[in-house]
């Protein structure tokens, strides 16, 4: 029995290493993730795409920069899934544009809009049922207290979380397991990873000439471009 011990021990540890909450430095620990669609992303992403069962926050300077974009072919692939859950919207400050996103492979009869004065609330709840593959929620406001219970939900209820905010919070602490920067270029938007577990720094370009297939990777430190882009 003790001659066997530390095999077994070493099985328990790479078992418990293997888990999703744990963070190993620049290694982590694998996890189930859908691939985004762009594969430069996908490369720079932790496990090669969106955590399958976590919170994304995905922080822009204003509505429209692209940052549908970057989602639009992962919510495609979750919803054509033959077991695929819903994808809800909870407070978008937009009315989502059908013909756009049915173009864009969204599968419109897994889709659900919620309209509320507690988008937070609602966002937890849909990620904790259990009945959503992805929920997506604009909340300008969310105290750090409020991103771990909604991190946790998502976990809980194995569902894609992604929460919209403001630029602005961008050096306040996060418990969501992963934090990007989506900003406007001249051919489409750059997605920075601000906080991620095993990720990759630097900045990639998402090019909607090319949309879906193409991004390149690029130095955080390159200049962005300031105009404007109507949502979808």
């Amino acid at each position: 029995m003790l001659a066997h011990a530390p095999e077994s021990s070493a099985e328990g540890l790479e078992s418990l290493l293997q888990h999703p909450a744990i963070w190993r430095g620049r290694s982590a620990a694998q996890i189930s993730v859908v691939p985004s669609g762009f594969p430069a992303l996908d490369s720079a992403l932790p496990g090669g795409g969106w955590p399958r069962a976590g919170l994304v926050e995905i922080l822009v300077s204003h509505i429209g920069v692209g940052e549908l974009n970057a989602l639009l072919p992962a919510l495609a692939a979750l919803t054509r899934q033959d077991s695929a859950r819903w994808c809800a919207w909870v407070a978008p400050p937009f009315e989502p544009f059908a013909p756009a996103l049915s173009a864009h492979g969204v599968v419109l009869e897994r889709l659900f809009v919620v309209r509320t004065g507690q988008p937070l609330w609602a966002f937890e709840q849909s990620l904790i049922s259990g009945a959503c593959d992805a929920v997506l929620a604009w909340a300008p406001r969310a105290p750090s207290r409020d991103i771990r219970r909604l991190q946790l939900a998502a976990e809980k209820g194995r569902a894609l979380g992604v929460l919209f905010r403001p630029l602005a919070v961008a050096k306040e602490s996060s418990n969501a397991a992963l934090r990007v920067i989506v900003e406007l270029t001249e051919q489409g938007s750059r997605v920075t990873l601000l906080k991620s577990r095993g990720g990759h720094r630097g900045g990639v370009d998402l090019l909607w000439s090319h949309y879906p297939t193409q991004g390149r990777v690029v130095p955080s430190h390159s200049s962005q471009s300031e105009s404007l882009s109507g949502s979808l």
